[in-house]
């Protein structure tokens, strides 16, 4: 500010306004770049944003806030990369729910342990655990997974997606498995539709892995609806609302399929998707993939995971550098009527309520 500017402005303050005006003047001088930043404020967030101490192989995040511990919680479908001698797929089947907590907003996160899951189970059966969805109502949390029963080699057996509710977030009581369009369905995604319904959005991998849903009232009770929704193949669907409008982005393994909706039925695809091309941070230089997208005001960010090195250079490699996975978090753009991102900028977040 020049002398001549700080001169005129003295007059004004002291032109019969008293010091009470001068203090005003001082302290809006001091919180207008504060104010101005305020949205951009937040922890820087590591990159890579998270990886699993146990099997490395940490994917499809969700992250919920912890009032109780003030602590934010992504839960994560874990795959054992660490057992790279395990034959075909088997090492993505046969592990629990990863939880990792976060103190600072979820710029850094630390492993917490395991979900303690109470489904029925026949004594000495296995069963696998993928790709939970975790929401708040009324002071109780539900949990949406997706039963493998058992642990294959290959990924043509039966999927479903059963029920639970929490009190507290670790542990999970069994309410129901739900009939839905086929006996192979995974991924489950569930909103509140503007009418105070539910609606779930998950996957039915026998009709070309297309999107299909359900509604209920309760979150109890589910009527499948028989409908597809999204045609094209793809897994992970993710519904939220920013920017005036209704956006469903989906993991369709060339990055991130990114739709808009007035209704929540006829999804319209942007051009583009997000997350395809590599980035240049650690872990971060392939394409992204199953995401969780967590709307923080004006700002959103997408949560995602990648195979660091799964190169064209490795693209035949079956091992444990090509299976392990990292979480990572970029926040999402809008410009012109269509989300983008920039996974190599340096990102500030802060989720905390």
């Amino acid at each position: 500010m020049g002398l001549d500017k700080i001169s005129v402005e003295t007059n004004i303050i002291y032109s019969g306004k008293g010091p009470y005006f001068l203090t005003f003047f001082l302290l809006a001088l001091f919180f207008m770049p504060v104010m101005a930043q305020e949205n951009k404020s937040g922890n820087l967030a590591e990159k890579p944003l998270y990886r699993d101490p146990v099997f490395d192989g940490a994917a499809d995040p969700v992250v919920i806030w912890n009032p109780a511990e003030e602590k934010h919680f992504m839960f994560y479908t874990n795959r054992r990369a660490t057992a790279d001698t395990l034959p075909g797929v088997s090492w993505v089947h046969g592990t629990k729910i990863g939880i990792a907590e976060s103190e600072n907003g979820g710029a850094t996160w630390d492993y917490r342990g395991t979900a303690n899951i109470n489904y029925p189970l026949l004594e000495d059966s296995e069963v696998t655990y993928w790709a939970p969805d975790v929401i708040e109502h009324n002071g109780r949390y539900h949990m949406y997974l997706t039963i493998v029963p058992g642990v294959f080699e290959d990924w043509y057996h039966p999927r479903s997606i059963a029920h639970f509710t929490s009190e507290d977030l670790l542990n999970w009581n069994y309410e129901s498995s739900l009939e839905l369009s086929s006996e192979r369905v995974i991924d489950a995604s569930v909103f509140r539709l503007p009418d105070g319904s539910w609606r779930m959005y998950y996957n039915n991998e026998n009709d070309g892995k297309s999107i299909y849903y359900a509604d209920s009232e309760d979150l109890y009770h589910w009527q499948d609806s028989g409908k597809k929704v999204i045609g094209d193949r793809g897994e992970g669907a993710k519904i939220f609302t920013w920017k005036g409008k209704n956006w469903l982005i989906l993991d369709s393994w060339d990055g991130l399929s990114v739709y808009h909706s007035e209704d929540f039925e006829n999804w319209e695809k942007q051009q583009r998707n997000i997350l395809k091309e590599p980035g240049s941070g650690k872990d971060d230089k392939v394409k992204g993939g199953h995401p969780d997208v967590v709307v923080k005001g004006d700002r959103a960010f997408v949560f995602y995971f990648t195979h660091p090195e799964r190169t064209r250079e490795n693209k035949e490699v079956d091992n444990y550098k090509t299976r392990r996975s990292s979480i990572q978090v970029t926040e999402l753009q809008y410009k012109d009527g269509e989300i983008l991102v920039d996974r190599n900028k340096e990102i500030r977040i802060n989720l905390k309520r």
